[in-house]
């Protein structure tokens, strides 16, 4: 007997702005005095994104789906299809056997010197490390720089939603929630970091030790990427955000698409005092559930560097430790080797073929 499909559950309290507390929050950004003698013209664009946000304009330009959707008379975002074509365009440059080796470096410090703290990160010195081994044995490298969110006019990650624990298929790969222009949710950079990670034959993260976890760039990161790990290729199956109707896609069984399966992977973690270990170990947890692959032993790496020694004189640290900057040019090495091996199609991942018996 066929069990039921739950009810999406609720209950929790309208975060609903009214009118005169949306304006103040929208005008807030506009203090300026440059923007003074433009009071008139705020007003009337006040009184439009009002009208946006009153009616929740989510995604005021949208297309038929087409073939080869479940619905292909379901309007879908043309941003979402522009970053899908994005995705699709990256996994046949990551499938092209003529095609470069490819590498994705994250710097996940939010430090840099072009903002407040003044001086660039550690983990930036070493992904420059990493880079200069990647481009000497004929890798393609993309640096993607975290420290951009905290620096740079117009970067940001908005949180993820956890629509993946209402149903799996409610989590759209790639993700549908962003942008969200009645809310204000713009510029989000996911859809830009998304094809970075398809397109790439090795991942390699380098973040420093934030409070015992990673830090918090590479954090929004990471949960954005959940839908990469069993995400819905097809919004028109739940005809959007209908939580009822993913419900009912997932119960009636759902395979788990991993769409970044069989890349390999290198992890380097540095802290000051604590915590480098466990942030090592559950960033390979993490990239292991995806279906990743480690590149082998010396890619994984966790070090102090002026171990409880003055922040102030943590880059001297760095420069008198040469052991550890070799060790992360080892990581990188590592890297490449299992790199190319999985470009040319000939790296070994013993038991790739065995089907899970149960999924998240």
């Amino acid at each position: 007997m066929t069990k039921p499909t739950p009810e999406p559950r609720k209950g929790m309290p309208s975060p609903r702005l009214d009118e005169a507390t949306f304006r103040r929050r929208f005008l807030a950004r506009y203090v300026d005095p440059a923007f003074e003698p433009l009071q008139a013209e705020l007003s009337r664009i006040a009184d439009a994104a009002w009208d946006a946000y009153d009616n929740s304009r989510k995604a005021p330009h949208t297309q038929k789906a087409g073939a080869g959707y479940h619905d292909p008379g379901y309007d879908l975002a043309v941003d979402w299809l522009r970053a899908k074509a994005d995705i699709e365009a990256a996994q046949v440059r990551h499938d092209d056997p003529e095609g470069p080796c490819r590498v994705l470096i994250v710097n996940a410090s939010s430090r840099s010197e072009h903002t407040c703290p003044g001086e660039m990160s550690k983990s930036f010195r070493l992904a420059e490390l990493a880079r200069e081994v990647f481009a000497a044995d004929d890798i393609a490298v993309e640096i993607l720089d975290l420290s951009r969110l905290a620096s740079e006019f117009g970067r940001t990650i908005h949180p993820c939603k956890a629509c993946f624990s209402t149903a799996a298929p409610l989590c759209h790969w790639p993700c549908s929630c962003y942008p969200n222009y009645s809310l204000g949710q713009v510029d989000d950079w996911m859809n830009e970091i998304y094809p970075l990670w398809v397109e790439a034959h090795g991942i390699m993260i380098i973040t420093p030790v934030n409070w015992y976890q990673v830090s918090s760039p590479l954090k929004l990161m990471m949960d954005r990427l959940v839908c990469a790990d069993g995400g819905n290729p097809d919004p028109t199956l739940t005809h959007g955000k209908h939580a009822d109707e993913a419900k009912a896609v997932e119960l009636a069984g759902w395979d788990y698409p991993r769409h970044l399966e069989g890349r390999v992977f290198s992890v380097v973690v540095h802290g000051d005092v604590e915590g480098a270990e466990n942030v090592r170990r559950s960033l390979s947890d993490w990239l292991r559930f995806m279906d990743l692959v480690p590149a082998g032993v010396n890619a994984e790496l966790d070090r102090y560097i002026g171990y409880w020694e003055p922040y102030a004189t943590s880059h001297e640290a760095l420069d008198a430790d040469q052991a550890m900057q070799e060790e992360v040019r080892n990581a990188a090495r590592t890297l490449a080797q299992a790199a190319h091996a999985n470009h040319a199609g000939t790296l070994m991942m013993a038991g790739r073929s065995l089907k899970p018996p149960r999924q998240k």
